[in-house]
């Protein structure tokens, strides 16, 4: 007797799987804005991103394989958030070398759009910028070769002293790059004091 398609065996649902799994990546980020334009052209500027749709009301950005990584809705008469609310504090985006963290501020420099404040964190070398909403972008640099070396920092002293990293002026690092100065030295985080979350601007 022929089975159906519903009592065949390889047709039975399979149990969802009782394993805790890791989504593959992080896909995007939606923004919501009042500056919808101005949103737009600031993402593509920073981020060299082009724009894979808009329609006035919804864009999606796209700077790599995936079809958007930031999308903006525009939505007329939203306030800008107030300081004292939780809420996200900034998005983090990883360049492949010191080399192209240095041109990416360079070319941003020259259109008038400069960094909030710069840290070295040990992990990474990072410059923070606002968007024309006030939300942080951070571009960095890792510091380390592997996942590895990076993740043994946050159990050193200098970590436990210092968790959130020592400033630095992104023309004297950009003058060092060209200097020709080792890459591993300008990215090795200085011997500093101790410092906390109280010392940036978190609110």
């Amino acid at each position: 007797m022929n089975q159906t398609l519903e009592t065949r065996p390889e047709a039975a649902v399979k149990p969802a799987t009782r394993t805790a799994i890791s989504p593959a990546r992080l896909a995007h980020v939606v923004l919501r804005s009042s500056q919808f334009g101005a949103l737009v052209d600031w993402y593509t500027t920073v981020l060299c991103a082009t724009v894979a749709f808009s329609d006035g009301n919804l864009a999606f950005l796209s700077y790599d394989e995936e079809h958007h990584r930031i999308a903006v809705l525009n939505i007329p008469g939203l306030q800008r958030q107030p300081d004292g609310f939780t809420g996200v504090h900034h998005m983090a985006f990883t360049y492949a070398s010191l080399s192209d963290l240095v041109a990416t501020y360079e070319r941003l420099d020259g259109k008038g759009i400069r960094p909030v404040t710069c840290i070295n964190h040990g992990p990474t070398t990072s410059m923070y910028y606002a968007d024309p909403d006030g939300n942080q972008v951070e571009l960095q640099v890792d510091n380390y070769d592997t996942v590895e070396e990076a993740g043994k920092f946050f159990y050193s002293p200098a970590f436990a002293m210092n968790p959130i990293g020592v400033d630095f002026d992104p023309a004297d690092l950009a003058r060092r790059f060209h200097a020709g100065e080792d890459e591993g030295s300008i990215k090795r985080r200085p011997d500093s004091g101790a410092r906390g979350l109280d010392s940036l601007n978190l609110r």
